[in-house]
């Protein structure tokens, strides 16, 4: 049994992968066997034979997993026990006084790789063309079942839990006040930490906000809008009927049979494509990092460090059963009364209209839709966002 100073303790953590890891992982992507080619000349019946082929290619013969390695291990990261599970997460001081204490959070198929890029810039803004007034110090953990994070023995690690955990995690780093900021199952978190509002959270960010109300909410895959709706929410409700229609089917598997899914542990390539078919946007935006021409900051690359990350931890199913466990509705209104700021990205799901998401935050602090920039907002613009968690939490300091 863990002494309670054992069990608040936080390690110091350093990525550590055995060569023969790597190498079992290379002989498995050289082994793969491939389906025949699908029967259309789009990306309709899931992910494309010859993205898959140049994917596989590419990371059993050039990908340099000791690049991202050495990369990660380039950041303080640590280690500590929350409720019985080891939380992994990357700490970055600011150099610059009174820096604002921020928590970004990442979702499915993502990873703390989604931040790599916006760390730098937030937590040491004058170098990077910024304002010191502007500085965070930057958290960023991996969720439960994710990553270097430890993997839920038991039921009843939600987005609820995983929400307490963090405002526990603030705490324990010392943070008297901060701020949180989330996309995806991100998003969710964040919002449920709004709605518990505790004293030191002095306000949300969230590039993927809960707005939809319940009754219009309960519509979305029915194909039938509910009347009465403006432009803009017109425009959100068929983004998400659209998705709840023809994308969410990776989503529903998980949300029922996520233990199922075996061939996300013994598969390189099945993992992969499966990451890859998130969303419909995200995924012709992944698709062209492949063929020679990468939208924004998403290279073959970087996606790929996201998978690797993935299959060494063999946090495939793991991170799945976080659809089994939740209970709540991924874009309905959470109840959020902290300060709030929105930024939505045109390649969003949907993108949330000014009246829903005005009502869905009472307290809101912020709102601006941007010009570019997909799902993976941090990850594939991570200059934009940068710039949008800094607008957004200016009145806040």
């Amino acid at each position: 049994m863990a002494t309670i100073e054992s069990a608040t303790e936080i390690r110091s953590f350093q990525v550590e992968v055995p060569e023969d890891e790597l190498d079992d992982l290379r002989r498995r992507i050289h082994a793969t066997r491939w389906p025949e080619r699908e029967t259309v000349a789009d990306e309709s019946q899931g992910v494309q034979l010859a993205t898959m082929q140049e994917l596989v290619r590419y990371w059993g013969t050039e990908y340099d997993f000791r690049r991202f390695e050495a990369r990660l291990n380039a950041l303080p990261q640590f280690m500590t026990e929350i409720d019985g599970l080891d939380i992994h997460f990357i700490h970055v001081k600011s150099p610059h006084e009174n820096a604002l204490p921020l928590i970004i959070t990442h979702g499915w198929p993502g990873s703390i790789v989604e931040m790599l890029n916006v760390i730098g810039p937030l937590s040491d803004p004058t170098a990077h063309g910024a304002d010191a007034e502007d500085a965070f110090d930057v958290v960023v953990p991996s969720m439960p079942g994710y990553g270097f994070s430890g993997k839920p023995q038991n039921t009843g690690w939600g987005p609820v839990h995983i929400a307490e955990a963090w405002i526990a995690l603030m705490r324990r780093l010392g943070y008297t006040r901060f701020v949180a900021q989330g996309g995806d199952w991100g998003a969710q978190i964040t919002d449920v930490m709004g709605a518990k509002a505790p004293p030191e959270l002095a306000g949300i960010h969230s590039n993927m906000p809960g707005t939809f109300p319940s009754e219009v909410a309960k519509t979305l895959g029915s194909g039938q809008a509910p009347s009465g709706l403006s432009a803009d929410e017109s425009r959100a409700w068929e983004q998400l009927n659209f998705f709840y229609t023809t994308g969410i089917g990776y989503a529903t598997e998980m949300n029922l049979r996520p233990q199922t899914l075996y061939g996300l542990a013994d598969s390189p390539a099945a993992l992969a494509a499966w990451m890859l078919d998130h969303d419909a946007r995200s995924y012709e935006d992944i698709a062209r990092a492949f063929e020679g021409d990468p939208v924004g900051n998403l290279t073959r690359d970087e996606v790929l460090d996201n998978i690797t990350l993935t299959w060494l931890t063999n946090t495939g199913v793991s991170s799945g059963r976080l659809y089994w466990e939740n209970k709540l509705g991924f874009f309905d209104v959470k109840g959020v009364s902290v300060p709030a700021a929105v930024s939505v990205f045109p390649r969003e799901l949907y993108q949330a209209p000014r009246s829903w998401t005005q009502q869905a935050y009472p307290n809101l602090i912020y709102f601006n839709e941007v010009d570019q920039g997909n799902h993976f907002a941090a990850w594939q613009e991570p200059e934009l966002f940068t710039t949008e968690v800094r607008t957004a939490f200016r009145s806040v300091r």
